[in-house]
């Protein structure tokens, strides 16, 4: 069958992305790969990935492969720099999970939004009492390239329309 709305869709690929600036083109670089160890398990229309994606994929079949490349407008667009903010460290100590390694400029943070969804934050510098994180997703300003094949597609059930993810996949939720 076909990917349309409410199937589920299984995916190996390989994502790299690469960053044009200033007239010149980055080398894309790898940076997830989704094997037969491990598919990528979506509803159809609840991926969590750029809509341009699902745009993508729609009508292919279990079996063929795709290669195509999302330019960042049509990803997670450009920084924004309101997304990036000083935070006071003492939101930031053990009490609450973290190490003291973790602060380190260049790691991401493991953090919830207001609503309680994982995200990520960049630390950006070390201010002293303070910390600069940057809350863009890490994948802003990047092209994202993907190469895989449909491994699978087949009808949701209603649980997991009720849910909107794939019951019993231990998928990875991006």
């Amino acid at each position: 069958m076909k990917i349309t709305k409410n199937t589920v869709v299984g995916l190996t690929y390989e994502l790299k992305v690469s960053k044009e600036e200033e007239n010149i083109e980055s080398i894309p670089f790898s940076v997830e790969v989704r094997d037969q160890e491990d598919p990528f398990y979506f509803i159809f229309g609840n991926s969590g990935l750029p809509e341009k994606f699902e745009v993508l994929l729609e009508g292919k079949q279990q079996g063929e492969n795709f290669n195509f490349i999302i330019l960042a407008e049509d990803a997670y667009g450009e920084a924004d720099d309101e997304l990036i903010m000083a935070l006071p460290k003492n939101q930031f100590e053990a009490e609450n999970g973290f190490e003291p390694g973790m602060l380190e400029e260049g790691n991401f943070l493991p953090l919830v939004d207001e609503n309680g969804y994982p995200m990520q934050a960049k630390v950006m510098k070390d201010l002293g009492e303070e910390i600069l994180l940057d809350f863009n997703h890490p994948l802003v300003g990047f092209d994202l390239h993907f190469d895989g094949e449909v491994v699978e597609v087949r009808v949701a059930t209603e649980e997991e329309l009720g849910h909107g993810h794939v019951h019993g996949e231990h998928g990875h939720q991006h």
